[in-house]
């Protein structure tokens, strides 16, 4: 696969056990044991997808997330404590794009980021077809991966772009939020549908001028979320 991925937490075994298992898929694994060598790691070189614990020294990893949301779109899957929801909702807050619970299997982790990276090949053929989608103010650019609002551009994370992108490339069409975990996170998502909610929200209340009074992303009370300019 060749993708560079950045391995934080501060349980070196934990880490030594993801960067051996990772790299006999041919990925390159870096890794970091704190939050600010975390982010400066990826101030200094370009990752494909940060795994990135909750709990770590110096700066947490809400902290860490929402430091390289400043400057990087970077797929940030949150590793969190088994059953601790206030963790993996902070993290989407935050603007991680996924989490993984904590204790996990190896074997998921390998399944999430072969996910994502499909996800990527399957959207590089997507947009040969239509490179720019435009809808009123919204314009979004597929080749730059750039979205703007008039002339203002909008700073979105990879995974509110590829939610965008699928509701705006269907549009009038309901999906529920179930659909949404499959087609757009591609994989069966262990049930909390409340991460479509939060990256929804996230969503309007960039692209909105009312996020209350939606322009673009509707919700079919009930149903689903669906894509239409009004």
């Amino acid at each position: 696969m060749g993708k560079k991925v950045l391995v934080v937490d501060d349980e070196k075994l934990i880490v030594k056990g993801i960067r051996f298992s990772l790299e006999q898929e041919g990925m390159e694994v870096d890794c970091a044991y704190d939050g600010e060598e975390a982010v400066n790691a990826v101030k200094n070189k370009e990752y494909d997808i940060i795994l990135l614990d909750v709990m770590l020294p110096k700066l947490n990893g809400f902290e860490v997330c929402q430091a390289i949301r400043e400057f990087s779109d970077v797929y940030i899957i949150m590793l969190t404590a088994k059953g601790d929801d206030m963790d993996k909702i902070l993290g989407l807050e935050y603007g991680a794009d996924d989490y993984i619970t904590k204790p996990f299997n190896i074997l998921e982790v390998k399944a999430r980021i072969k996910a994502i990276m499909r996800r990527g090949g399957q959207k590089a053929t997507a947009e040969n077809k239509s490179n720019e989608i435009v809808a009123g103010e919204l314009k979004i650019n597929n080749d730059s991966k750039r979205v703007f609002i008039g002339d203002k551009e909008v700073n979105l994370t990879a995974k509110e772009f590829d939610l965008l992108v699928h509701l705006a490339t269907n549009p009038d069409k309901v999906y529920s939020r179930e659909n949404l975990l499959n087609i757009v996170w591609e994989y069966d998502y262990p049930g909390d549908v409340r991460t479509v909610d939060v990256h929804v929200r996230r969503l309007r209340e960039k692209i909105e001028d009312n996020p209350s009074d939606p322009k673009y992303i509707h919700t079919k009370w009930g149903v689903g979320y669906y894509f239409k300019c009004k």
